[in-house]
């Protein structure tokens, strides 16, 4: 689901943009906005960089995000009729892409772009997120300004906008970092980590997209196309906490869904988990990561953490953010993931030796873990936020001295091509 500012227009509520409402916002005569730009052209891909393209994605990021509508023709700002914007295919997709990336700075991420209509009567809607990055500039040549949305019209930021803007920027930095702080430090509460280390991972989105409460059955939904999402990134073979809450019953929480831990009694306690979705995009994983059973006889020791247990969290939890994500509107996602432990022993994360077993002869003790923290689109391509997680759990491993992750691995980007 999505909502646009089509969608606002025509008073509908989160749908699949289609080639239908294009239909209906026309016929309704729908008047461009802040959030919203006619074009009955695209702007030529050779030398894109160089056109209008980057000054009007700057322009509503600048503005709150937005959409640019190609392929309407527009008559005192009302659109009038649809126009065929020609040939599309992937490589001028991407060329859109990388221009708001490399012709706009900070570069704006996370366009969605959607081709409406059969060839003859072909659009294209690029969907500019909000961005707490603004103010975004363009430079031509030696020059470089801040275009913003003056309700339909792009005009040029005046000193005081951008100063203002920057002071803006900062401040919402503050509050997305007091945000996860708050996640993080809730998440965190009440273990029994003077007894073994827990793994505490959230993901906040940077800009939520409050809109209606997630139902249960949504919920439900969510977590159980998380599973299989979670066990493609790092399969069986190590605990996943997602297989140790109860996913088909999430209890109602303050402004989320709490899915409880299933994992009770003497012989299941060690590997307790608690997971949340946030009504607001947010998300939590709460596992225990030490003590882990070693053998049918034996136990870790608390302070001992086998890799495959971070893996499985992170593999988790950053499958948890994408559904989440998709089911919310949101994108960007601000990720912790850090290990609380309060015992005496310095912690230490284990890797497996060459016949599967156990191994601390490259473990570097650690008496404050650091927490890893990461800046991510949830709703980019898959392989690209593949590698994400892949990226993330290898640095949290490698804090403890493991050099590699074991279970999340990757295809290389040429593999899939």
């Amino acid at each position: 689901m999505t909502f646009t500012a089509l969608h606002r227009a025509l008073g509908l509520a989160p749908a699949p943009l289609t080639d239908g409402l294009l239909d209906a916002a026309v016929a309704a005569a729908v008047v461009e906005a802040t959030d919203l730009d006619w074009k009955s052209e695209l702007p030529p891909v050779k030398g894109l960089p160089q056109t209008d393209f980057p000054k009007d994605v700057a322009a509503m990021a600048n503005s709150g995000g937005g959409v640019i509508v190609f392929g309407v023709r527009e008559s005192q700002k009302v659109a009038t009729e649809r126009v065929a914007v020609g040939e599309f295919d992937e490589a001028y997709e991407r060329s859109l892409r990388s221009a708001a990336i490399t012709a706009i700075s900070p570069p704006v991420f996370g366009l969605n772009v959607y081709r409406l209509g059969a060839e003859g009567n072909r659009a294209v809607v690029v969907e500019v997120p909000a961005s707490i990055d603004g103010p975004h500039l363009i430079y031509k040549n030696d020059y470089f300004g801040a275009p913003v949305r003056n309700d339909s019209d792009t005009v040029w930021m005046k000193e005081r906008q951008i100063e203002a803007m920057y002071r803006a920027r900062f401040e919402e930095r503050r509050h997305a970092t007091e945000a996860l702080d708050a996640l993080f430090a809730e998440a965190a509460s009440g273990r029994d980590s003077g007894k073994r280390a827990w793994l505490i991972a959230v993901a906040h989105p940077r800009i939520p997209r409050f809109r209606e409460r997630l139902t249960r059955e949504q919920a439900r939904g969510v977590l159980t196309t998380t599973v299989g999402l979670a066990l493609t990134y790092a399969g069986r073979g190590g605990v996943h906490p997602l297989e140790n809450v109860d996913r088909d019953n999430p209890r109602p929480g303050l402004r989320r869904w709490v899915a409880v831990n299933t994992a009770t009694g003497e012989r299941s306690i060690w590997k307790e988990a608690w997971m949340s979705i946030h009504h607001d995009g947010s998300v939590a994983v709460a596992a225990a990561v030490g003590g882990h059973r070693m053998s049918s006889e034996g136990y870790f020791g608390g302070w001992q953490v086998e890799s495959t247990a971070i893996e499985c969290a992170i593999a988790d939890l950053m499958a948890l953010a994408r559904t989440t994500a998709e089911t919310t509107g949101n994108d960007e996602y601000d990720v912790r993931v850090g290990i609380e432990w309060t015992g005496e022993q310095p912690l230490t994360i284990l890797t497996k030796d060459n016949l599967g077993y156990a191994y601390d002869g490259v473990s570097v003790p650690v008496h404050r873990y650091t927490p890893v923290e990461t800046t991510v689109n949830a709703v980019e391509s898959a392989l690209d936020y593949y590698w994400h997680v892949h990226d993330l759990a290898q640095d949290c491993v490698n804090q403890g001295g493991v050099s590699n992750v074991l279970m999340i691995q990757p295809p290389k980007r040429d593999e899939t091509a």
